[in-house]
C-alpha cells in the first residue's frame, strides 16, 4: 500500500508553517514557527477527512492527557490545543529537533549506557503515567523523540486508555504489533500497567538488538508471523559481547509471557536497570516520578543505593527500605524473579550487603586488631617481638606438625580403600543383569488427534479500501484433546499470489485466533486441523465467511 499524499498545513494565526515532519493513520505533523513567544513548534494536525467520533475523541483526549503530564521531563510538552479555521483539530507540543529512536536504532549501534539511560528516564514518565491513572499502549522507539537537551521525551498517548479499561479493549484499535505484549493478542484482549512494561522493555532491546525483539533475519516477519512468535516463542537474549548477563536478566523479566511474572511497576522496572548500571560501574541515571496521590512506595533493601536516584515529586521521596539506613541484621529479602530468570552470580562475587568475611564486626566501644597466626601476647599486651623466636635454644623449638599430618592421612586413605576392595569382593554380592528389550520392533503407528469441533468465522473489522480486514476464528477442542497437541489454521485454497494466507498458523493452548481476511476473493473458508508434537495430525475441518 502506498503512503497517502500528506494534507495541506492550516493557516493557523500567530504561526509561521515551515515544513512537512511526518504523517500517520489519522494525523499530520508540521513545523511551524510561532511568532509569539518565537519559537520553533510541532503541530498535530487531525485530517479533515476524518469522521470518526472515536477518533475525533482518542485525538482530544491525547491533548488532555499529554498536558496533564507534559511537566515531565521525559514527557513531550503540550502548549495549546484548538481547532483551526477549516475545522481540523490541532495540537501544539515542543519541537524535538534530533532524530527519534525509531529512525536510529535501525541505522546506528546505540551503546549499552545509553539504552540503559534512556529505558530509566522513559520508565520514570511511564510510572508518572500510570500514577495519573493511563496506560500508554504504544510505547516503542518511534514515540521516544530527542530534546535539543539530548534527552529523551515520550510521546504519541493517542491509543492511551485509563487503567481501570484494560479488560475492556477494542481489538481492533491501533497497536504497533513488534513491541506489544501477548496479552494484546488474547481473546479478549486486555492490558494493565504491566503490559507497558513489557512494551517499554521490547523497546530498550530494540535499541541494543537493531531490530524488534522477536524479528529474524533472513526470515519472514509478517504480522502472523510476529505474534506467534510474541505469544509462543521465548525471548532470544541479546548476543552483543557488551552486554552483561544482569541486563538480559532484567529484559527477560520484564518481557515474561504471563503479566504476573513481570515487574510490577515501570518503577520497578527502572530500578532493575539502575542496578545493571551500578554493576557496570556507570552513573547512575536520574529517574524522575510526578505522583499527586500521596502514598508511598515499598521497594526491597537492595535498592539502598538507588535511594538518591529517584526522585518522586508532591510526595516525599520513595523510600526503598521503608525504614531508613541500612543495617548489618537486616536481612535480604528472597528473589521474587529467580522462577523467570535465574540471577547472574560470578564466583567471587557475594550478596549485596553482606559483610566481608575477612572483617570483624566492631561493637560500640571497641576495636580488633588483626594478629599474624602464632604470634605470643607480651604480658603488657604487645606482641612479642620476631627476634625472640629466633634466639631460643634448639630444645625449645617447636616441632612442625604437618608432616605428622601428611603421614596420618594417607595411611587412612590407604586404609579405606582396602577396606572398601575387601567388602565389595567378599561381602557384596554382584547385580543382576539389567532387563534388556528387543531394538528396531516395529510399534503401531500412534492414534491421530480428533478433529476440532464447531469451527466458526466472523469478521471483527472489516475490510476499509486498501486496509485488510480481520477475521476470528473459533473451534471446540476434541474430547481426547491432550498436553503436547496444538491447533493449525489457514484460508483454504488460496491463490497462488496469497502465499502468505495459505501459510498454516500455530495457536497454542487456546481455541481461537485472529486472522487476516484474504481481500478480493469470492469465496473465503478457513480450514482447522488439530496436530500432535509427535507427527499424526487429525483431518482439517472448515469454516466460511457469510457468502463465502
Amino acid at each position: 500500500m502506498s503512503p497517502r499524499p500528506p494534507s495541506p498545513p492550516p493557516g493557523l494565526p500567530g504561526y509561521e508553517y515551515e515544513q512537512l515532519l511526518g504523517s500517520g493513520g489519522f494525523a499530520d505533523v508540521f513545523l511551524y514557527r510561532q511568532s509569539r513567544p518565537q519559537r520553533r513548534v510541532a503541530i498535530k494536525v487531525l485530517l479533515s477527512n476524518v469522521l470518526d467520533d472515536t477518533v475525533r475523541r482518542q485525538f482530544d483526549a491525547e491533548a488532555n492527557v499529554m498536558a496533564q503530564m507534559s511537566t515531565h521531563p521525559s514527557i513531550v510538552t503540550i502548549h495549546q490545543a484548538e481547532v483551526s479555521d477549516d475545522h481540523r483539530p490541532y495540537i501544539v507540543m515542543e519541537y524535538c529537533p534530533r532524530p527519534n529512536y525509531g529512525v536510529r536504532f535501525r541505522k546506528e549501534r546505540i551503546t549499552v549506557a545509553e539504552a540503559l539511560r534512556v529505558g530509566v528516564q522513559i520508565a520514570g514518565a511511564v510510572e508518572t503515567a500510570h500514577r495519573a491513572g493511563i496506560l500508554h499502549r504504544d510505547i516503542k522507539p518511534a514515540n521516544i523523540l530527542v530534546t535539543d537537551y539530548n534527552r529523551p521525551a515520550l510521546t504519541d498517548f493517542g491509543i492511551s486508555i485509563a487503567t481501570g479499561q484494560g479488560h475492556d479493549v477494542d481489538d481492533s484499535q491501533g497497536m504497533s504489533i513488534p513491541w506489544s505484549p501477548p496479552e494484546f493478542f488474547a481473546d479478549p484482549p486486555r492490558a494493565d500497567v504491566r503490559s507497558d512494561v513489557f512494551s517499554l522493555a521490547a523497546t530498550v532491546y530494540s535499541l541494543l538488538a537493531g531490530q524488534t525483539p522477536f524479528e529474524l533475519r533472513g526470515q519472514r516477519n509478517s504480522a502472523s508471523d510476529l505474534i506467534h512468535r510474541i505469544t509462543s516463542e521465548p525471548l532470544p537474549p541479546l548476543n552483543r559481547p557488551d552486554i552483561p548477563p544482569e541486563l538480559n536478566r532484567v529484559l527477560s523479566i520484564a518481557m515474561a509471557k504471563d503479566p504476573a511474572s513481570r515487574y510490577d511497576t515501570a518503577l520497578a522496572f527502572g530500578r532493575g536497570l539502575q542496578q545493571v548500571e551500578l554493576s557496570l560501574s556507570l552513573p547512575v541515571t536520574q529517574m524522575d516520578v510526578l505522583d499527586d496521590r500521596g502514598t508511598h512506595s515499598t521497594h526491597g533493601s537492595e535498592d539502598d543505593e538507588l535511594d538518591m536516584h529517584t526522585r518522586i515529586r508532591k510526595v516525599a521521596t520513595v523510600d526503598p527500605d521503608s525504614g531508613g539506613p541500612a543495617s548489618h541484621e537486616r536481612k535480604r529479602p528472597l528473589d521474587p524473579y529467580a522462577g523467570v530468570a535465574p540471577a547472574h552470580v560470578a564466583p567471587s562475587a557475594q550478596p549485596v550487603g553482606t559483610p566481608a568475611t575477612a572483617s570483624a564486626v566492631e561493637s560500640e566501644g571497641e576495636s580488633t586488631m588483626l594478629r599474624p597466626a602464632g604470634a605470643a601476647l607480651a604480658s603488657g599486651g604487645s606482641a612479642a617481638p620476631p627476634e625472640a623466636n629466633e634466639q631460643r635454644p634448639p630444645e625449645q623449638r617447636k616441632t612442625p606438625a604437618w608432616p605428622f599430618v601428611t603421614l596420618a592421612a594417607v595411611l587412612i586413605i590407604v586404609l579405606g580403600v582396602g577396606a572398601t576392595l575387601a567388602v565389595r569382593m567378599f561381602v557384596v554380592e554382584p547385580p543382576e543383569a539389567a532387563p534388556t528389550s528387543d531394538i528396531n520392533v516395529a510399534t503401531g503407528a500412534a492414534e491421530p488427534p480428533g478433529p476440532p469441533q464447531d469451527p466458526t468465522v466472523e469478521i471483527i473489522a472489516p475490510e476499509e479500501g486498501s486496509v485488510t480486514g480481520r477475521a476470528r476464528v473459533a473451534w471446540e477442542a476434541p474430547e481426547n484433546f491432550r498436553e503436547g497437541q496444538l491447533f493449525k489454521v489457514r484460508w483454504k485454497d488460496m491463490p497462488s499470489n496469497y502465499e502468505r494466507y495459505a501459510a498454516a498458523q500455530e495457536v497454542f493452548g487456546r481455541t481461537s485466533h485472529v486472522v487476516e481476511i484474504p481481500p478480493g476473493l469470492p469465496d473465503r473458508c478457513v480450514e482447522v486441523q488439530t496436530v500432535d508434537t509427535n507427527g499424526p495430525a487429525s483431518k482439517w475441518v472448515e469454516a466460511c465467511l457469510d457468502g463465502g
